[in-house]
């Protein structure tokens, strides 16, 4: 084993990588949920953004006055393809926002954890399976 174990660390850190920012949003979601407030917020409109493959994504913008009378107006961190009617311009939805910082919100319905928890199984998945490869390749030497 010369140099071949140095193309192990492409899918260990890609595998790191992943895992970092799964388990970020999955905690970032958690501290939402325990310390987060709530409150009924207004669609005004989408953020409209394309990818390099021109795949269009519709960030739904959220418009609130916080508890100690601020108003917010931020756009979702998640985009989808389409938007439904739940979602449309003028609809109400609640929210749920840290009081410290309003930039960190969640439209309930809207931003879930699903994209948080795909990137933490894969990056378990590559980074558990590659220090396995590594030390099989180890122990077999």
């Amino acid at each position: 084993m010369e140099r071949e174990w140095l193309f192990s660390l492409i899918p260990l850190t890609i595998g790191v990588l992943f895992l970092c920012f799964g388990v970020n949003g999955l905690r970032r979601a958690s501290e939402l949920r325990r310390t987060g407030v709530t409150a009924e917020a207004r669609i005004v409109r989408h953020d409209v953004r394309r990818d390099n493959e021109g795949a269009t994504f519709y960030h739904p913008v959220a418009a609130w006055t916080t508890r100690d009378g601020r108003e917010c107006e931020y756009s979702s961190r998640f985009g989808r393809g389409s938007v439904g009617d739940d979602f449309g311009v003028g609809t109400f939805v609640l929210v749920q926002y840290d009081p410290e910082a309003p930039r960190r919100f969640a439209i309930q319905g809207w931003d879930g954890t699903t994209v948080d928890r795909v990137f933490t199984v894969l990056g378990s998945v590559f980074t558990a399976g590659t220090l396995v490869v590594l030390l099989v390749r180890l122990l077999t030497l």
